[in-house]
């Protein structure tokens, strides 16, 4: 997010300060060519929040709506955070606070609250009474751990029939009361109506990861801190993954991509990311050297790499991903929507992503992701079921 400062941790990342230089895509040394770009709505800011696991779904959704009817619709992420919020803290209450309560969510989470608590437009359900021009859930988040903390301690040697009102009481000051009805285009609804109007099926939209801890073409709960929900994903190996998101895009279809951005080489100021092959400094020569160079990244108190144009790339295999994700070198910390396939001057595939931090960047919101990057840095995609090859969609029954 090009922000002054954006200090979220885990779920959707400790994010970078915007660059002090003007970044040009002539000044990255890169130069894209869309090939294919599905119909999207326009990005929206998730500011200071961890919820990009609602914005990116929601991004999604919107998509599917403008693909089936072409309609534009602006949809409320913060009435999804809003009802999710009491199950998040009824699950950690009953787990007696061994789980994370905080920001973050999975893949699913917002087709669960579809389901279950339909959905409303933007203009109906804003989310923001407290005195801010942008989402900002830090005192939010702040106030709300404090508060579960205290109430898994059990003081009173049980729980109370109180404490989960005293939680919606907060969410109501911060983010407003949900409404039971509204009026849009002259017809009233409820939220469940409202998402029924779209005619989209939650049953229609698959999850997808790959690793090799748990059997091909079965599903399983995703052992990530974020899927509070243990939502299950179908796991296929790793080339299979990727042809699903390709065809998807070919097909008209977009993915909601759940992946890691806390490497090095993840260039958000720049607009791409890669997984080159990186070599110890006293191992290069000064023509090497001059290929790529590192630079501070006070945030992570670790550096980052800026390359001037494409790289020689690793090799990831279903090995190589699988060691990433055991040895934590992968993690799960954001959301964002593949829209498209392009290609750098070199011929090499990327996919374009849409994320949900402004426009005000290179690529006017958008990153563009190689092939190697998404291999060994997805945690998991989901699409429509319509988009999965058939040869894919045979072996998962």
């Amino acid at each position: 997010m090009m922000k002054k400062l954006f200090t979220l941790a885990l779920m959707c990342g400790a994010l970078l300060p915007a660059s002090a230089d003007v970044v040009t895509p002539e000044s990255t040394g890169f130069k894209f060519t869309d090939t294919k770009v599905v119909k999207t709505t326009p990005i929206k800011d998730q500011y200071e929040t961890g919820t990009c696991w609602c914005f990116s779904v929601t991004a999604f959704l919107e998509n599917e709506i403008l693909r089936t009817s072409g309609k534009e619709v602006d949809l409320s992420e913060m009435y999804t955070v809003r009802c999710l919020y009491p199950e998040k803290a009824q699950k950690y209450m009953r787990m007696e606070g061994e789980m994370r309560f905080n920001q973050g969510g999975g893949i699913k989470d917002v087709l669960y609250a579809w389901d279950k608590y339909g959905t409303v437009p933007e203009s109906v359900y804003a989310g923001m009474n407290y005195g801010e021009e942008k989402h900002d859930h830090q005192e939010l988040i702040a106030g709300m751990k404090g508060y579960m903390k205290g109430i898994v301690a059990k003081p009173g040697k049980r729980y109370s029939t109180a404490w989960l009102g005293a939680i919606n009481g907060i969410l109501d000051a911060y983010l407003g009361k949900v409404p039971e009805t509204f009026t849009v285009d002259g017809v009233t609804y409820t939220p469940q109506s409202y998402a029924a109007s779209f005619g989209l099926n939650m049953n229609d939209y698959q999850a997808f990861t790959s690793f090799t801890h748990h059997p091909f073409y079965k599903d399983f709960i995703i052992e990530i801190p974020d899927n509070w929900l243990w939502a299950t994903m179908m796991n296929v190996q790793l080339d299979e993954m990727e042809q699903i998101v390709d065809n998807a895009i070919m097909s008209g279809y977009s993915v909601a991509w759940s992946a890691d951005m806390s490497e090095k080489t993840w260039q958000w100021d720049n607009g791409y990311a890669i997984m080159p092959v990186l070599k110890d400094e006293k191992n290069m020569d000064a023509k090497e050297l001059a290929r790529w160079r590192k630079l501070p990244n006070k945030d992570r108190k670790t550096e980052m790499y800026e390359f001037n144009g494409p790289q020689p790339e690793m090799e990831i295999t279903q090995e190589v991903r699988q060691k990433m994700f055991d040895s934590f070198e992968t993690v799960d910390d954001h959301l964002m929507v593949i829209v498209g396939l392009a290609k750098d001057q070199k011929g090499n595939k990327f996919y374009k992503v849409k994320n949900s931090w402004d426009t005000n960047q290179i690529y006017d919101g958008y990153i563009y992701v190689s092939s190697a990057y998404f291999r060994a840095k997805t945690i998991n995609i989901m699409t429509h079921r319509a988009a999965v090859p058939a040869a894919i969609a045979e072996k998962i029954k």
